[in-house]
């Protein structure tokens, strides 16, 4: 503010009408005088009007700047007087507004080119790829160009990142980490569709050092690298402690499934959730997986005949000749549903209890599921809940599909794959993350050798009921150590299903996580 010093006008002005030399009466003089005064406050009231607006309209532009951040948390709290009965679904919708929400800085950093990355397999092995793929990214200085979803596998399934994922979420919300663009600069897409750009598949099981050693002087030769294979590229165990947590922060929060998924499965959820309590039972029992895997057990010689050829039309399938029976008693096979009855029954699972069947197509059908239905009527699958039209745009897109089994398995109070492949395990480790929700990881091993004794005659119910509660008391999904096998990334604990580094537990408040949290 400006301030205006004390001046005596009278003397001023006098010393002025002397220096003039004008001989005038002391009326005129007087009248001046006013006229003067006037003048210089009408100046300065005018002045002092001009100051005050401008640090009102400051004032204005930093409530509103504030208002960005709290006026939805605020508009929440006012007493319902200020919100009229019509207007507040409006306020609800406000304060839920997702440009409302405060996105992250951005992390400045020296680019050392451009990533791309094609996804191979299906949903959750993608999943999980993209997770690792953020963290490499990030780790090298790099930008990432949207990763590129899986078309030509068994699935044949169309969908775009887009289709299925929150595009601009997941690129926002990972600002203050790497850089994500949704394609290419224009110059650099020129010479990718020309060509000119190196593409390779990385080592499985890699440690971050390769991609430091290996990689990025790759990347900074040829400014633009394209990963061809991302399915287990990146280490279970033995890197920083960043790293594993990036793994996670992309995992549970910047995958986010697309609104009009996310609504169909609380919609899925919602009506189970009015019958009660619901289990999900991941039955891995499809044509393709069956094929892969050359499990064959229980089916007839037409279906293995069928199962076999088809095993040999994929040549990215390598492994072809299986000794089927082997397999299945190391436990390599999904449990057939006829022993998925004798499981379930020994487990003590309520005959009544809602059974979602988190699966695509069983193979062989309705003779197959007979015995399973007979002991469980309340079996139910999305076809089943919803309408054909509440379906109809998901239909042969596989990946979304899944995505809705994926959501009902998070919420689910128990969860129970019948195999180990990557839904059961990212799913595993989701419902850790979660609180380590019910999860019975079934020894199939163990519960094969137990199924054989018991349909020889050589177990009585009892005995098989006990000793399988007995074997998974300590496989529900508790909080454990990953089983670290140096040498052998396979054979031991996959880190989706299991990102320790990432879990809260007992009360230990999870400090690592808070800045992931939304404000």
């Amino acid at each position: 503010m400006c301030r205006l010093e004390g001046i005596d006008y009278e003397e001023e002005s006098e010393s002025g009408w002397d220096m003039m030399g004008l001989n005038v009466n002391e009326e005129e003089k007087l009248e001046f005088l006013k006229n003067s005064m006037v003048s210089r406050s009408r100046i300065s009231l005018w002045m002092i009007r001009g100051i005050t607006t401008i640090l009102l309209w400051t004032c204005v532009v930093q409530l509103m700047a504030l208002g960005e951040m709290w006026g939805p948390r605020l508009l929440k709290s006012w007493p319902s007087c200020f919100i009229s009965p019509s207007d507040s679904s409006l306020a609800l919708k406000l304060s839920f507004d997702p440009s409302k929400v405060v996105l992250p800085p951005k992390r400045v950093y020296k680019n050392n080119g451009y990533l791309m990355v094609s996804c191979n397999g299906g949903l959750n092995q993608m999943r999980a790829a993209i997770c690792d793929m953020v963290a490499i990214a990030r780790y090298l200085n790099v930008t990432l160009i949207v990763p590129e979803l899986d078309k030509t596998s068994f699935w044949a399934d169309p969908s775009e990142f887009q289709d299925i994922f929150d595009i601009d979420h997941f690129i926002t919300s990972l600002r203050d980490e790497v850089r994500i663009l949704r394609e290419l600069p224009p110059r650099l897409k020129r010479r990718v569709e020309l060509g000119i750009y190196y593409s390779l598949p990385p080592v499985s099981w890699s440690d971050i050092s390769y991609y430091v050693q290996q990689i990025l002087p790759l990347v900074q030769k040829y400014k633009v690298l394209h990963l061809n294979k991302t399915d287990a590229r990146l280490a279970n165990n033995g890197l920083p402690f960043e790293i594993q947590k990036l793994r996670c922060r992309v995992n549970y929060s910047a995958l986010r499934f697309t609104v009009q998924i996310e609504e169909l499965g609380r919609r899925v959820v919602n009506i189970l959730r009015q019958n009660g309590p619901f289990l999900v039972l991941h039955l891995r029992y499809e044509m393709d997986m069956l094929a892969f895997s050359g499990c064959t057990y229980g089916c007839n010689n037409d279906e293995v005949e069928e199962l076999t050829t088809m095993r040999y039309a994929y040549p990215w399938w390598k492994e072809k000749i299986i000794d089927s029976e082997a397999k299945r008693k190391e436990g390599l096979c999904p449990l057939t549903p006829e022993e998925t009855v004798l499981v379930l029954s020994a487990l003590g699972i309520d005959r009544n209890v809602q059974i979602y069947i988190a699966a695509g197509e069983i193979y062989g059908g309705e003779r197959r599921m007979e015995s399973l239905t007979s002991q469980f009527p309340n079996l139910v699958r999305k076809e089943t809940l919803l309408k054909p039209s509440d379906l109809r745009f998901f239909q042969n897109h596989s990946s979304q599909m899944a995505a809705l089994d994926y959501l009902v398995s998070l919420e689910s109070d128990i969860f129970i794959p019948t195999y180990d492949g990557n839904m059961a395990k990212v799913v595993e480790g989701h419902r850790r993350f979660l609180g380590f929700k019910k999860t019975i990881v079934l020894d199939r091993k163990l519960l094969i050798h137990l199924i054989d004794e018991y349909n020889n005659g050589l177990l009585s119910w009892d005995d098989f009921s006990n000793t399988v509660k007995k074997a998974h008391a300590n496989r529900m999904g508790n909080p454990k150590e990953r089983l670290v096998i140096p040498d052998r990334p396979k054979e031991e604990d996959y880190f989706y299903a299991n990102p320790q580094e990432c879990l809260q537990i007992e009360d230990e408040p999870l400090k690592a996580l808070d800045r992931w949290s939304t404000k």
